[in-house]
């Protein structure tokens, strides 16, 4: 089953009206937002899955398809 945010991340790769830089800022507001979720999830009563870990996977599969480049990671990354 394709998630919401699969199709978001598909549309935004697909959109010609966009440029790279355009579509690798979207998709990194997508990211940072996942990764917001996904920690917000770890610290609560739910099991291990969040369902996050497959949605920042989509974004990362796609910013490397873009070409774009890893951020560097500060100490408050996953």
């Amino acid at each position: 089953m394709v998630t919401f945010r699969e199709m978001k991340v598909q549309e935004i790769v697909e959109d010609q009206s966009l440029t790279t830089e355009q579509k690798i800022a979207r998709l990194r507001d997508i990211e940072s937002e996942a990764r917001g979720l996904q920690r917000a999830a770890s610290e609560g009563p739910m099991g291990d899955d969040d369902g996050w870990q497959d949605e920042l996977r989509q974004v990362r599969i796609a910013l490397e398809k873009l070409g774009a480049k890893e951020p560097r990671k500060g100490a408050a990354s996953l």
